[in-house]
């Protein structure tokens, strides 16, 4: 069976299983699910959303604005803040592409806004404390302009304690709605705008894929690429499970149209993105086909970069391997977390590898792809690590020879069962870990960045430096940060620039055929 016979195939299959599925289902339950004739509260109940249901997921190509609500917005503006993770970045380009088609206008000035919505991260306590300081702030704006809209959005949507907290302290936010349901916009701000009450509707059943969707993106040289959604992995200090649902994977050529049109509209990256990236495909029951055959199949595409990222270590299987392995356009920058160096620890998190297997994938990799460059997540003072457990996470930062980490002090979040332990570790003492750590981390990254003094590197300009606007930034292939003086034309293209200075994090270096250092 050749591509094209296999992508006709599954499609059959998902519209007779759609269309078995309506059968089964209630006018009642259709009404209640997709048109909401009228208004009912649904606030997140976590135990629902813990719960895995043998429901199949449907998919919709059919999304529209509805008429009534197309040009609701026209002489009026909208501003998204978005706080976490790269999933959350891609929402906020939907939801930032369905107000556009409902004629609002994009501002970052927050006194212009019309709608304000918070897309919400709850990964962490620091993420959330941060919003609701942003929601303090806003009431004063809110006093002033009565008609405006402000909505709360994303993961921290669907926690019962954050809603909680809002609907008791925070009168003046007008809609709360979740990770599933963002498709419903349209309908909730014609709510919002019509309705007296806060609107709140967050399901804690995962929705189903909405293809289709409209997206504002950011500029026009690297794209995100959704091609799952959720986790089945559960970490036992790890929220997004119930926050994002299980796993659901798009069809393949869904995404493969998508990564065409980006190369059609001259973008020169795509991120493929998931919780959990590499179990994609696994949830599919028609096909065999997996993150390797997505990469295999889009490593054919005339785009010059492709990455994918979060990985779980128990997923990176023998075909992913064997399919980067070909390099071109699939890019050896692999981000895996691995969270801590302790077989111990590693139990107590529920990551189901151990510190000898995660060594065994790296050696694969390595051995596949020799240059790789790896970075990682690690989480220090997770309850009742002991002081042998940390330096074991030491020595596996040593052995990997990781080039940057993102490091963390373990934070609880209710709801998941790590929050539920006994902590004996001192904050002090947990503070003083993540110091320690990061010195290594910064370590490692130096002597890897001297690495590339004098060398020549093919960097994706993407714009002008953060710091000086006389200066260009982009990224080499493995994701190194490069600074450089050169025309402005060459932004959105891959240049070559020879390193010439070498620090911690990023490098400076000249274009080829333009000899003027960055000092």
């Amino acid at each position: 069976m050749n591509e094209e016979q296999r992508k006709q195939q599954a499609q059959i299959r998902s519209e007779e299983a759609n269309i078995e599925r309506i059968k089964n289902t209630s006018s009642e339950e259709l009404i209640a699910k997709y048109f909401h004739a009228e208004y009912e509260p649904q606030a997140p109940d976590i135990k629902k959303a813990r719960k895995r249901r043998k429901e199949d997921i449907q998919f919709h190509y059919d999304f529209s604005i509805p008429e009534d609500m197309q040009r609701i917005g026209e002489g009026k503006k909208f501003l998204i803040r978005t706080y976490g993770c790269q999933m959350n970045e891609h929402d906020t380009e939907v939801m930032a592409g369905i107000l556009s088609e409902m004629g609002y206008e994009s501002t970052n000035v927050t006194e212009e806004a019309d709608i304000i919505l918070l897309n919400t991260c709850a990964i962490r306590e620091n993420a959330e404390n941060k919003v609701f300081g942003e929601i303090g702030h806003l009431k004063p704006l809110k006093l002033e302009k009565p008609d405006l809209i402000i909505g709360v959005c994303g993961c921290m949507s669907q926690e019962e304690s954050v809603v909680d907290r809002i609907l008791k302290k925070h009168q003046h936010i007008d809609l709360i709605f979740g990770t599933h349901n963002i498709h419903r916009l349209p309908h909730l701000v014609k709510e919002a705008l019509f309705g007296k009450e806060m609107i709140v509707e967050v399901w804690s059943k995962e929705g189903d894929i909405i293809e289709n969707l409209p997206k504002v993106r950011k500029g026009k040289i690297k794209a995100w690429v959704n091609i799952m959604y959720g986790c089945d992995k559960f970490c036992t200090y790890c929220i997004v499970p119930m926050t994002r649902g299980k796993e659901r994977s798009r069809h393949p050529q869904d995404i493969i149209q998508e990564v065409r049109h980006l190369v059609a509209q001259g973008y020169q990256e795509v991120t493929l993105l998931g919780q959990n990236v590499n179990a994609y495909g696994k949830d599919f029951e028609d096909i065999e086909y997996g993150l390797g055959d997505l990469m295999d199949d889009i490593h054919k595409i005339d785009i010059p970069r492709v990455r994918f990222t979060t990985s779980h270590p128990r997923d990176f299987d023998d075909r992913l391997i064997e399919v980067l392995a070909q390099g071109g356009n699939l890019l050896d920058h692999i981000h895996l977390p691995v969270q801590s160096g302790s077989s111990e620890i590693l139990k107590k998190m529920n990551r189901k590898y151990t510190r000898e297997e995660y060594l065994e994938l790296v050696r694969k990799i390595r051995k596949a792809m020799p240059n790789a460059t790896l970075t990682t997540d690690i989480i220090v003072g997770f309850p009742n690590e002991t002081e042998e457990q940390f330096e074991e996470t030491m020595t596996l930062m040593e052995e990997v020879g990781f080039e940057a980490a993102y490091t963390y002090i373990y934070s609880p979040r209710e709801g998941t069962p790590a929050a539920r332990k006994k902590d004996d570790v001192p904050e002090e003492v947990k503070k003083q870990r993540l110091y320690r750590l990061n010195e290594l981390v910064n370590k490692q990254s130096a002597e890897t960045m001297k690495t590339y003094q004098g060398e020549v590197v093919k960097v994706l300009v993407e714009g002008e430096s953060k710091k000086d606007p006389d200066v260009l930034a982009g990224y080499t292939e493995r994701n190194k940060l490069v600074n450089f003086k050169g025309p402005k034309s060459v932004i959105g293209q891959i240049v070559e620039v020879e390193i010439t200075d070498t620090k911690t994090w990023s490098l400076n270096g000249v274009m080829a055929e333009n000899r003027v250092e960055v000092k």
